[in-house]
């Protein structure tokens, strides 16, 4: 599972959104992350465009932008709006992973980041747009490029749980889930998770 697709997911029972996630693993191997911060790092522009992540056009005098994560063309200040949404997102991630760099990435992205964007859009000046290219590349990576093996996504609202497996997340209505097999997967994670998140009434198992 792409983070991105973090963005869209609602609970299938009770539509509640947004979703809590929890990562227990990446497919995604480290030097891989590394790759990701050292573009960013370097802020090498001719490189960032050869990649054709972010397009950016000229309209009529007017700023438009588009990318792998707002998918259709749009007015820099829409979207700046919906980029920010989507980075407001990671918000509800949790980094469970034995993994400093993965953890690195998330806090590049709400320290250094998501205020520059912010502070962009507070004051969008088209001629400065190619300064933004590295955070915008590093978002996009991160949301569209990385791949979670296993996790748990988790409704407040109803207390269910749906368990991400070999990149999947299992998301079925309760009478089609395959109780030994989660249950199995939660006792496997339970070291990964706290007291607290066990003490609630989870749905539609808990061990």
């Amino acid at each position: 599972m792409k983070p991105w697709l973090f963005d869209i997911l609602a609970c299938p029972i009770d539509k509640h959104f947004p979703l809590e996630l929890y990562i227990f693993s990446f497919e995604t191997k480290p030097e891989e992350f590394e790759s990701i911060i050292n573009v960013y790092r370097n802020r090498d522009i001719n490189y960032i465009k050869q990649e054709k992540i972010v397009e950016i056009s000229m309209e009529n005098e007017k700023l438009f932008l588009k990318d792998n994560i707002i998918m259709e063309k749009s007015p820099s200040t829409t979207y700046l709006e919906l980029i920010i949404a989507s980075i407001n997102e990671l918000d509800n991630i949790t980094d469970k992973t034995n993994l400093d760099i993965s953890k690195n990435c998330f806090k590049i992205i709400e320290s250094e980041i998501k205020p520059k964007i912010i502070k962009f859009s507070e004051n969008v000046n088209p001629n400065q747009i190619e300064d933004l290219l590295p955070e915008l590349f590093f978002i996009n990576k991160i949301k569209l490029e990385i791949e979670i093996e296993s996790g748990l996504l988790f409704c407040k609202n109803c207390c269910r749980w749906y368990p991400i497996i070999e990149t999947i997340p299992q998301m079925l209505p309760d009478e089609y889930r395959d109780e030994i097999k989660e249950v199995d997967f939660l006792k496997t994670k339970k070291n990964l998770l706290n007291e607290e998140f066990f003490n609630q009434d989870l749905k539609p198992f808990n061990i």
